[in-house]
C-alpha cells in the first residue's frame, strides 16, 4: 500500500498536514498497530507540536480512524489485484475473500487497526468502508449472474465477512500461525469455497 509523501514544514500551510499525519500514523501502526498510535508520536515524526494536529484531528480518535480508512483501501486494492481474471461473481467474491485474508497475514500491524476495533464501521458519512463496498459488489455481481437469489441476498455479506476475519485471527493469533505458508494457503481457499458454496446452496 502506498503512503502519502513526507511533506516538510514550510508545506503545512498549503493543507498538507493532515496526509504527514496520516503517513506517520501509517508508519507507527504498520509495525506497532493500533496501540502505537500515539498522538505525540505522531507529532513528533512529522516534527509539529501535538496541538497542531488538532486543526485537522479533534482527538486521537478522529485520528485513528483515518488512518483504518487509508488502510483500508490498501486492503481494498489488494483484493483488486486479485480479480483480474474474476470474469463472474463467484470469482470476485472469492477474490475479495482472499485478498482480505492475504493483507491481513502479510500486514498484521495495518490489518489491526483498519479491522480490530469500532472503526472497520461505517464512517458518519453514511460510506461503506471500501472492503465492505467490494464485498458488496461482489454478492451484487453473484444475484446478476443468477447464482444468488436475490431473496437470499440482503444480509449476505455479514457470514462472508465473519468467515474471513476469523481466519485471519486464527492466522494472526491463533493455531494457524504455526503451520506452513502452503498449508495456511490451502486452508484460506478452503474456507472461502465453503462460504461461496454454502451461500449459493442456501439460495
Amino acid at each position: 500500500m502506498s503512503q502519502p509523501p513526507r511533506e516538510d514544514r514550510a508545506t503545512y500551510h498549503h493543507g498538507n498536514l493532515r496526509d504527514a499525519l496520516i503517513g506517520a500514523g501509517l508508519e507507527l501502526t504498520r509495525t506497532g498497530g493500533r496501540d502505537a498510535l500515539v498522538l505525540r508520536d505522531v507529532t513528533r515524526r512529522v516534527g509539529v507540536s501535538p496541538n497542531a494536529a488538532y486543526r485537522h484531528f479533534g482527538d486521537l480518535e478522529a485520528l485513528r480512524a483515518a488512518v483504518a480508512a487509508r488502510v483500508q483501501e490498501g486492503a481494498t486494492d489488494r483484493m483488486r489485484a486479485l480479480t483480474t481474471d474474476a470474469a463472474t461473481g463467484r470469482g470476485l467474491l472469492r477474490a475479495v475473500g482472499l485478498g482480505y485474508i492475504s493483507f491481513a497475514v502479510a500486514e498484521p500491524g495495518w490489518f489491526d487497526v483498519a479491522f480490530g476495533d469500532a472503526h472497520a464501521r461505517p464512517d458518519d458519512s453514511g460510506a461503506l468502508p471500501a472492503p465492505l463496498t467490494a464485498l458488496v459488489a461482489a454478492l451484487d455481481a453473484l444475484v446478476a449472474d443468477g447464482d444468488l437469489a436475490a431473496s437470499a441476498r440482503p444480509g449476505a455479506e455479514w457470514p462472508c465477512w465473519s468467515a474471513v476475519h476469523g481466519f485471519a485471527l486464527l492466522a494472526l493469533r491463533g493455531p494457524l500461525r504455526f503451520v506452513s505458508d502452503d498449508e495456511r494457503r490451502i486452508a484460506a481457499e478452503r474456507t472461502v469455497d465453503t462460504v461461496i458454496e454454502g451461500l449459493l446452496a442456501a439460495s
